[in-house]
Order: structure tokens, then sequence, then C-alpha cells
């Protein structure tokens, strides 16, 4: 009789508290009005976040403190990864660089939306495709990976190379479009727009859901079904057609869509090679790393494969790989991703293989006084262009498609054609803000007004001095009058450093590079523009909500 009650008190008790949770998840907890609830406004609440998966081929990072910057002795004397005390906050990372078949399904998808055919896409195809002739040497037999590195199947494993910064930063902008697509579509949001004409396969998240009526060519029954509300339809209502659209559009407040995809910052990078959780002890970090794996040494300590190389590189003059029958690390160019074992976090190659860009704007010195809060340098602060009906402005639709010409003569469109035109902030938007004045951020600090002995210039003065960093300027691209052909004139001043708002970092060593570069502290640099055989990169995606949502043991247990 006892059990029979516990089990009845168990059970009342579970319906409770069940139902309080229904009715604080659908009602304010402070007004009374229902969420959700076209009866009270159709107000919208999503309240099913219960964390998120990792995105398909990344893994969690846990965030947390480090130490940003060179733990060993600078060799070189440069001091600029001097350490730092650094936070970053938990994010998504891929568990290995973005592949040549992976690239290759984004070269094949941009040929097919904007085909290099029409005249206003004609620029857009080649902007995308790597340079496959970063291979070529001038004393070197290596014409064979120039023709088959990127296309041919024996490599499509390998981490593509060839890929400038700006490249890989539109992959990204990409990825998360064909995420939210796919998405849609299994959900059964959107119809299958891959079984329809190519012209429709663009796909912008954000015009998605700011202008999803003129999106798709203006055919509104692609967009078929939204968030269901409660259904209010009264007896004796007609019921919907099969082709209208059903519920409520959704916004960003449903949660249904993908986070963007983005290059990760340096910090984060270095953060996430260091996986300094395995060296945890407490709240206390035993030992210092060298590499992205534990230990001082580049060799597998473990009894079956004792002596084999942790990672690809170049172990000396002429030693790319090893003797033949004895290969010391499997590979004298990049390597399969995954071929060799994975850090703390569970990411491959983050010393060794590829070398990967990462978002942030490179300067010698990193000043953690001015945020040691997931530090990053680089900021642009955009709006999105409103025109005077107040609605978004569409690249292609209501402006024309800019490109910009490069230093190296490649054209790239600013911006893709079906996207919402972005603009700079102006000062308006920044009156009386105290955490940020200015749209561009590059050189806050660093190469700036405030940062000069000039300070007292008004802004015509001192753009008339010599900048802080003599680096190349961009080319100017005009129309030659008699033969009509455009013709670009590069800077022809004499400069002294590559160093300038448009230069990149790349972090951790590759199969063409020594020892000492396999530290995950060290940085390196190059033009946005530029692309080599031996850079790749991977993505990254921000975590909403806690750091964790693991559960967690005591952190000061019990003797």
């Amino acid at each position: 009789m006892k059990n029979i009650c516990k089990v009845t008190l168990v059970v009342f008790t579970t319906l409770l508290l069940t139902n309080c949770n229904r009715s604080t998840s659908g009602t304010s907890r402070l007004t009374g009005l229902s969420f959700n609830d076209p009866k009270n406004g159709n107000y919208i609440r999503n309240s099913s976040f219960d964390g998120q998966e990792p995105p398909l081929g990344m893994v969690a990072i846990e965030g947390g403190s480090f130490t940003m910057g060179q733990v060993q002795d600078d060799v070189m004397f440069d001091w600029n990864t001097t350490p730092k005390k650094m936070h970053v906050r938990s994010f998504f990372m891929d568990e290995a660089e973005v592949t040549n078949s992976e690239y290759f399904l984004y070269v094949q998808y941009v040929k097919d939306v904007f085909s290099p055919a029409v005249e206003e896409y004609k620029h857009i195809y080649n902007s995308v495709l790597p340079d496959t002739l970063v291979w070529r040497k001038s004393l070197g037999n290596t014409d064979i990976l120039t023709d088959n590195y990127f296309r041919h199947p024996a490599y499509a494993d390998y981490p593509v190379v060839g890929v400038t910064w700006l490249q890989a930063n539109e992959y990204c902008k990409w990825r998360t479009n064909a995420v939210n697509l796919k998405k849609l579509i299994d959900k059964g949001h959107i119809k299958n727009i891959f079984e329809s004409d190519s012209t429709r396969n663009f796909f912008d998240t954000e015009r998605f859901l700011s202008d999803s009526e003129r999106l798709f060519d203006g055919d509104t029954t692609i967009y078929k079904r939204g968030v269901r509300s409660r259904n209010i339809r009264k007896k004796g209502d007609p019921k919907p057609g099969r082709d209208d659209f059903q519920g409520r559009k959704i916004t960003q407040a449903d949660g249904i869509l993908q986070q963007k995809f983005r290059l990760p910052t340096e910090a984060e990078w270095e953060f996430a090679a260091k996986a300094i959780i395995e060296n945890r002890e407490y709240n206390t970090i035993r030992g210092r790393k060298k590499y992205a794996w534990d230990g001082k040494y580049t060799r597998e300590k473990d009894k079956r494969f004792r002596g084999d190389q942790l990672a690809n590189f170049k172990q000396g003059r002429g030693q790319y790989s090893g003797l033949p029958g004895w290969s010391s690390d499997g590979s004298d160019i990049p390597i399969r991703i995954k071929s060799y074992p994975p850090n703390a976090f569970g990411l491959y190659d983050m010393s060794g293989n590829v070398a990967e860009w990462v978002a942030d704007v490179y300067r010698p010195i990193i000043d953690n006084e001015a945020n040691d809060f997931n530090y990053f340098r680089g900021n642009i602060f955009t709006k999105k262009m409103i025109n005077e009906e107040g609605k978004v402005v569409i690249v292609g639709d209501d402006v024309a498609v800019e490109y910009d010409t490069l230093p190296n003569g490649s054209i790239i469109p600013k911006q893709l054609p079906g996207s919402i035109k972005y603009i700079p902030i102006t000062k308006n938007d920044a009156t009386f803000r105290t955490n940020f004045s200015r749209a561009e951020n590059a050189n806050y600090g660093d190469g700036d007004l405030n940062s000069t002995r000039f300070y007292e210039d008004d802004a015509d003065r001192f753009a008339s001095r010599p900048s802080m960093y003599n680096s190349p300027k961009k080319p100017t691209r005009d129309r030659d009058e008699d033969s009509g052909d455009t013709v670009v004139t590069n800077d022809a001043k004499k400069r002294t450093t590559l160093i300038s708002d448009e230069t990149r970092v790349y972090k951790g060593g590759s199969w063409a590079d020594r020892e000492y570069w396999l530290d995950p502290a060290q940085r390196r640099y190059l033009p946005e523009y530029m692309a080599t055989n031996f850079i790749g990169f991977r993505c990254v995606t921000d975590q909403l909500g806690p750091m964790t949502f693991k559960k967690r043991k005591a952190r000061s247990p019990r003797r």
C-alpha cells in the first residue's frame, strides 16, 4: 500500500511539473499573454531550445581562458607572439580542413547559378576557382599537381589549396546558405528547388528572412510552409488550398536556421589548436604545450606506431617524406585529412599538413589591453541598405552588381547578385555610442589617426600624410579611350612592407614548413588576395546559449 502511494505521489508531481512547464513556456510569465497564439497577437516565442548539436563535420570547442602567444623561447626575436591572457567563447569548428571535393561542390554550384555564359555573371565563376598554378616551380617538375590536385578523385579528400583569404571567406557565406537551404527542404518549409530550373537554385538566408516574396524569381509557391500557429479556423471556413502558404513566416526568433559559418579568429584558432583541456588539472594548467598534441616531440610514443611522425611537415632540406620504404610522415605534399591522430578537442591537422587562413587583419602586436574577450581585429560594421519604400535593396535587382579589381588582376564581385546590399554604418549611426565609433576598424589603435603623433590633425590633413604601414595600394581600373579595353594600373611607388588593412593572418605549419612553425602560437601573414600551395582553411560557427550543455561534476569535489 505504501509503495502504491509513493508511485502515485511521484506520478502526480511529475504531471504537475510538466503542466507548469507547459504553461510557463507558452505564456508570458509577467503579462499572462499566450505566445504563438493568434487570439493574443501571435507574438513569437520559441522555448524548445535545448542546446545545439554540432553542425555536420564540426566538433564543439568549449571556451575559456588561455595564454595566447608563444610560451617557448622566441628564437626569431620578432616579438609578435608575446604571451597574453585571453578569453574565448565556445564555438563549433570543422574537425578537418575543407577538402578539394567539398570546395569543388561549391565551384559547381556557383557555375550552375551564375553561368559564365551570362555577360553579367562572367566574372563570378572565375572568382571562386582555386589557383592551380600555385604548384608550378621555375626549377621543378610539378605540372602533374597543377593539372590534377584540385579535380582528380585521387586528391578528393586532400585539403584544398590555392585559395585566397577572400575566396575562403566567400565559401563560408555560401556554406551558410547551402546548409539552411537543405534544412528548410528537409523540414518541408520550401520545395526542393534542385529538382526545378537551376536559375532558382540561388538561396540567401538573410533575404529569405527579410524579403522572401522576391526570392526564387518571385515564385511564392516555393516557400510553402512556415511555422504552424494555433489553429483558429472556424467551423465552416474553407480549407486552405494545396499551394497556399501554411502558418506564419519563419523568423530568426524561431531558432530553425543555422548560424553563420565564418573563418575562425586568430584567438579561436590558437585556442582550439592548443587544446589545453588535456593538461588541465582542476582550474590550473600543468606544463606548456608546444604542439597541437601533448608532449615535447613530433614522433609517436605508442609502442605500435613508435617513431612515426605526428604531423606532415618538412623535416629538413629535401626531407619531405623520409626514405623509400620507410616514409616518416606518409606524404611529400598535403595528405588526406584525418591521416594523423586528432588533438584533445577532436581536431585534425592543427599542426602540419596545410597552414590555415584565419579572419584577422595582421598587426605585429596583439593588444590584449584593448580587448581580452574574444579578441579580433578586422571588424567592419555595416547595415542593410533600405530604399524609399522601406524595403531592403537587392543586388542585381535594385542596384547593379559591383566588381572589384585586385592587385593581381582578378575581378571579383563585391556582393553576389540576389543578396541584400550592405553599406558601412555612418557617423550618425554611432552617435553617443561608447563601444564603437566608426564602420571600419582594421587599423583601430594601430595606423589610425588617434594612434599616431598627428592625432590633432583633421581627417583630410591626416590622409595626406605617409601611412604608418607603407604597403602597396589597390590598383586603379580605367578604360582606354582608343581601344576601349580595361587597363589595370598597379601601384608603382617604392614600398617597404606588405602589412596593410588587407593583410591577413595564417596559422599553423604545413607540409612545406619546418618544425618551428608547428607551434600553434606562430603567426604569419599574406595579402588577402594571394594564394599558395600550402595554405588552406576550415570554418567555425558560434555556439549560442551556455558555454556548455554537458552535465558537470562538482568543481570542488569533497575529499
